[in-house]
């Protein structure tokens, strides 16, 4: 990765540890992979990681900390996870309590922080490849919704299925699948094209995360499988305690987009 891009990623988490930057990261430091979060106590950690395992789509590990190291060297120079986010989300007994900027003063030695791969990764590809992204577009969050479709239970976690939407024209549609087929480690191909309501989704103007957007004549809604399904499936187990990322808000890392690309 060339030195400016790396100063990008950097700056980027530097930002959000200051507090300067509280905002989506969407299209934020360009060329570098970003992630979703979820921090849980040790007792559960071995149940999420094979969670993560056998929902790859929405979970693709990109990385795993020890037990109550708040650093990950590997994704990225000078990373510190409980400050590095622009936003995170605190869950007590599976209620959201808290949205905060920064977790230093709750960090515990016993947290394991997950990585997850996230959608913004690819959108890299589709933006290359002359098809729109309508949220950059907009400059609004992505629109993410529940679904009616189970994700594989491990131990004690089971939920549904949390996808996120872009809106396309279906030829468009057709290449966004070739596309983002490539990069399986940040959810890979779409998992729905067309009607919302196959999949559970009663409304598309109302996501559950994140910020509508414009779907014009002649576009279908395309949906991913999203990484913000830990959530989801965080308030169905209701955990005594854990920390994700808020919503659309990632872990901007120094691994470059194209390290991930297949084929």
């Amino acid at each position: 990765m060339t030195q400016s891009v790396v100063s990008a990623s950097l700056q980027a988490r530097l930002a959000a540890r200051s507090g300067a930057f509280t905002g989506p990261t969407a299209n934020l430091a360009p060329g570098c992979v970003q992630a979703n979060l979820a921090i849980l106590p040790r007792e559960l950690a071995y149940d999420f990681l094979l969670f993560c395992q056998r929902n790859p789509k929405p979970c693709p590990l990109v990385g795993v900390s020890e037990v109550g190291d708040p650093f990950l060297p590997v994704l990225g120079h000078d990373l510190d996870i409980r400050s590095d986010l622009s936003r995170y989300r605190v869950w007590k007994k599976g209620e959201l309590v808290d949205e905060p900027t920064d977790i230093r003063d709750i960090w515990r030695d016993d947290l394991v922080s997950f990585l997850i791969g996230c959608s913004f990764s690819f959108e890299e590809a589709m933006l290359a490849a002359g098809l729109p992204v309508r949220h950059i577009e907009q400059g609004s969050n992505v629109p993410m919704y529940r679904t009616s479709i189970p994700t594989n239970p491990a131990g004690r976690f089971s939920g549904p299925l949390v996808v996120s939407m872009r809106p396309l024209k279906p030829a468009d549609a057709i290449r966004a699948v070739q596309i983002t087929s490539r990069f399986p480690s940040v959810h890979g191909a779409p998992v729905h094209l067309g009607d919302p309501a196959q999949i559970g989704i009663a409304d598309i103007a109302k996501p559950d995360y994140g910020n509508a957007v414009e779907i014009r004549p002649g576009e279908i809604p395309v949906f991913w499988a999203c990484g913000v399904t830990p959530q989801a499936v965080i308030a169905s187990i209701r955990p005594d305690f854990c920390i994700t990322h808020a919503p659309g808000h990632m872990l901007v890392t120094d691994v470059p987009n194209g390290s991930l690309a297949i084929g």
